[in-house]
């Protein structure tokens, strides 16, 4: 799981990206500098930019400073499935459980479409401005109330995140330790119960990360995530050609019932209408958000051009596309009304060495990815409040007040549909379809030309 852990580089961006003062506030001394010897290049990128150009944003501090980027189309690919990839792919199962296959498979092409959608339109919209990072392009378009916009929705995203991610480190990690430790599955004790794991991880390895300074081991994250929930594609795929429908879990031991049936028990269904049923769109809306990456991907790709950018969301939308797709179906088809709202839970043999390295993998990665979204939050907290400065005492502070919420709601939170249906409704939906399209009626305000998209992007505004 990157566990849109691309999310981080778009507050990297704003942190450490000064911005051009001496760029003029009005149209004329656009004209005069365009006398000026400047590369052919950053003038072929600023007219492209022109074709949406209005009244409005001629007047407002363009954020217009070009760098090339060095990145390949193949790693921008990755980089950008990176951000995609989340633990929203635990929850999809139990999504298709509550919606059936044929309502499920509709709304999955639905989300991802228009998830590309929005992306071009995205692009469009830093394409006029010249904005790299999703805030300073809310705040070029709406001024300040849209940069608040944009730092609130993009918080609560990655505060989902983290939520679901310590969320698998309750629930599994007191698991992964009896297995190693040759605990029995019965025993229960305070020491290693969920609760009292998750604090310790917290406050022994999580804080200790928090506090850094340097986030250098990204990278290395990054690529261990995505491998992660491959090889947990792969272990559910297996399963679902192991586990026995219908089965019974005995001293944690998997066993198929003798003389048991299966009436209706194990019959996949097209449509499945319920009081569940309403979290399925807001979990593909949480499975799908990387929209805050996707310009600060785009400003790194080598001789990037929308075409290119556009090129890089298909294919990665489509891989993706295809994973979850893979892992809702086959998980759904060896639980099917019976699995959880986290999949990896479902798993109830505690016996299964694959299944407990699946686990301990995908433990380690969330456990590394939560400091970088925490760092997001933190500095979106410091950037509202003008803080650009801050001592070590400020910064501890914060960090363990921010960590102590999150554990508490980790905590008394029962489920993790719970995580998805409320930031999936909330912060996903705003991030990919509402601002989008906001941004975008905005600056092509005025345009008759562009009347046919308009009306369109209304559309998906008022969905």
């Amino acid at each position: 799981m990157p566990f849109k852990n691309g999310l981080e580089l778009t507050e990297l961006q704003n942190m450490h990206t000064p911005e051009d003062d001496n760029i003029s506030n009005d149209s004329n001394e656009l004209n005069e500098a365009d006398g000026h010897r400047i590369s052919s290049k950053f003038i072929a990128d600023r007219e492209s930019r022109r074709s949406l150009t209005n009244s409005h944003l001629e007047k407002k501090k363009s954020c217009d400073d070009y760098s090339p980027g060095t990145t390949s189309i193949g790693m921008s690919v990755f980089n950008l499935s990176n951000a995609i990839m989340g633990s929203g792919i635990l929850g999809l199962a139990f999504a298709l459980a509550n919606t059936g296959i044929v309502l499920f498979v509709l709304l999955l092409i639905s989300v991802t479409l228009l998830s590309i959608y929005s992306i071009n339109l995205l692009l469009k919209c830093s394409q006029e401005t010249g904005c790299m990072v999703y805030e300073k392009l809310g705040e070029q378009v709406f001024g300040t109330p849209g940069r608040l916009l944009v730092f609130g929705s993009t918080t609560l995203q990655n505060t989902g995140a983290m939520l679901s991610y310590l969320f698998i480190v309750k629930n599994e990690l007191p698991n992964v330790i009896k297995f190693l430790f040759g605990i029995e599955d019965t025993y229960r004790s305070w020491y290693l119960g969920g609760p009292f794991l998750l604090v310790t991880v917290t406050i022994g390895i999580i804080l200790p990360l928090c506090l850094l300074k340097n986030l250098g081991y990204l990278g290395y994250t990054s690529g261990f995530s995505l491998t992660c929930m491959c090889f947990f594609l792969v272990v559910v795929i297996y399963n679902k050609f192991k586990i026995p429908c219908p089965y019974l879990i005995v001293n944690g031991t998997l066993i198929s019932p003798q003389n048991a049936t299966a009436d209706g028990e194990c019959t996949p269904k097209s449509f499945t209408f319920n009081s569940k049923t309403a979290y399925a769109l807001p979990t593909l809306a949480f499975a799908f958000v990387c929209h805050p990456s996707v310009l600060p991907i785009y400003s790194e790709l080598r001789d990037r051009t929308h075409e290119k950018m556009q090129r890089v969301s298909q294919i990665s939308f489509f891989s993706m596309f295809l994973m979850y797709l893979l892992t809702a179906i086959f998980g759904y088809l060896t639980f099917y009304e019976k699995v959880g709202s986290e999949l990896l839970g479902t798993y109830e043999d505690k016996t299964d060495v694959l299944l407990l390295t699946v686990r301990l993998a995908v433990i380690i990665a969330v456990i590394l990815t939560v400091p970088v979204l925490f760092f997001t939050v933190r500095s979106s907290l410091f950037e509202l409040a003008r803080k650009t400065k801050y001592t070590f005492w400020q910064h501890l502070l914060v960090t363990v007040i921010l960590l102590a919420i999150i554990d508490l709601l980790v905590i008394f939170i029962p489920a993790m549909k719970d995580i998805f249906g409320a930031v999936g409704a909330t912060s996903a939906n705003m991030l990919i379809f509402i601002l989008p399209s906001m941004l975008y009626l905005k600056i092509t305000n005025g345009n008759d030309s562009l009347g046919k998209e308009r009306f369109w992007v209304s559309y998906l505004l008022h969905l």
